[in-house]
C-alpha cells in the first residue's frame, strides 16, 4: 500500500510543488483546505489542477481541532508547508497529530536553513528560533519526524541573483553581501519537493534532518556570478558590502527588506548553510541518498534568464 500523505499549506509557494510531486510519485495525496480558500479566485485554478492529479481535497482548519484530527486519521504522513506567518500555529497541528495517534512521520514547515545550526541576527533570528522551538516540541511529543533543510529556493533567489528589489539578474553591476566566498546552496522547488517525498518512506531519514546540498548547487556567490558572466559574455562591476554595513542596513531597512538582509547575512556573510559537517547522528544529505534524482543545477537554472 502506498503511503497516504496529507499536506497542510498545500496551496502555498512551496506546498503546491509538494502536492504535485506526491501525486505524481503515486502517493494517495490529501490537501487540507480552508473554506475561504475554496472561494479565493487566485487559488481555484490550483485546486482544480490538484483534483486533475487525483488529489483529495479535505476541508479543515488549523483552528478547528476536530477537523484536523479527522483529516489526519485518514493518512500516514503529515507534511506542513505553512508560510512564515503561520509557523507559530503549527502547535495546533502537532496537538492534532498527537491526538490522532496514527502518524508514521511528520515533516514540519522548515524548507530553509537549518534552524539549529546558524547564527542569525534579528529579525531573522526570531523566525529561526520559532522553528527551533517547534522542533523541540515535536521531539518532546515523541512524534516521528524528518526536517527538511533545503537552504535557498532557486525560484526566489536566482531570477534576480539575490539583488534586492530587482526583477531580473544584473547585467551591469552586482551587489554582494560580504566577500562572496562563503558557500551557499540553491535548489529548485521541484527538486526540493522530490527529495521530500522520497524521504517519506525512507528509514534513513527517520528522526533526521535531510539536507538538500547537491554538489553542483553548493557554490559561493562569486561562483554564481561567474557562471552568469559566462552566459552573458560580460564582466559585471562588483560592489562588496562589508559586514558592518550589512548590519547597519538591516537596522535601517523596512521590515520585509530587513528580514531578507538578515537571512542574507546569515548565509552570505556568516556562511551558516555550509560551515558545519553533517554528522550521521543528526543528518543525511539528499543527493547522496537519492543519486537517481536528476536535479536542476544552478548553471542550468540560470539559462532561463539569458
Amino acid at each position: 500500500m502506498a503511503t497516504k500523505i496529507l499536506i497542510v499549506g498545500g496551496t502555498g509557494n512551496m506546498g503546491k510543488f509538494i502536492v504535485e510531486t506526491s501525486a505524481k510519485l503515486g502517493h494517495p495525496t490529501f490537501v487540507l483546505v480552508r473554506e475561504a480558500t475554496l472561494t479565493d479566485p487566485s487559488k481555484l485554478q490550483l485546486i482544480d489542477s490538484f483534483k486533475s492529479l487525483g488529489v483529495t481535497i479535505v476541508h479543515g482548519d488549523l483552528f478547528d481541532h476536530v477537523s484536523l484530527v479527522k483529516a489526519i486519521k485518514q493518512v500516514d504522513v503529515v507534511i506542513s508547508s505553512l508560510g512564515h506567518g503561520q509557523l507559530a500555529d503549527q502547535d495546533k497541528l502537532l496537538a492534532a497529530i498527537v491526538e490522532a495517534g496514527n502518524v508514521k512521520r511528520f515533516f514540519p514547515s522548515e524548507f530553509g536553513q537549518d534552524a539549529d545550526r546558524l547564527n542569525a541576527v534579528e529579525p531573522a533570528k526570531s523566525g529561526y528560533a520559532c522553528k527551533s522551538q517547534f522542533r523541540r516540541a515535536v521531539e518532546a511529543a515523541g512524534v516521528p519526524f524528518t526536517y527538511i533543510a533545503c537552504n535557498f529556493f532557486a525560484g526566489f533567489f536566482l531570477p534576480n541573483l539575490a539583488q534586492t528589489g530587482a526583477k531580473a539578474p544584473p547585467r551591469d553591476k552586482a551587489i554582494i553581501l560580504g566577500d562572496g566566498t562563503k558557500k551557499v546552496v540553491f535548489n529548485s522547488e521541484e527538486d526540493i519537493a522530490t527529495y521530500t517525498i522520497k524521504a517519506v518512506d525512507d528509514p534513513r531519514t527517520l528522526n533526521k534532518i535531510l539536507y538538500v546540498m547537491p554538489p553542483h548547487n553548493t557554490l559561493s556567490f562569486n561562483d554564481v556570478l561567474s557562471l552568469w558572466e559566462k552566459k552573458i559574455g560580460k564582466t559585471l562591476e562588483k560592489i562588496f558590502v562589508p559586514e558592518e554595513q550589512v548590519l547597519e542596513n538591516i537596522k535601517e531597512s523596512p521590515p520585509l527588506i530587513s528580514v531578507m538582509l538578515s537571512i542574507g547575512h546569515s548565509a552570505f556573510v556568516n556562511g551558516d548553510q555550509t560551515n558545519f559537517e553533517i554528522e550521521p547522528s543528526f543528518g543525511v544529505e539528499a543527493s547522496t541518498l537519492y543519486p537517481d534524482v536528476k536535479y536542476t543545477t544552478v548553471d542550468e537554472y540560470l539559462n532561463h534568464f539569458v
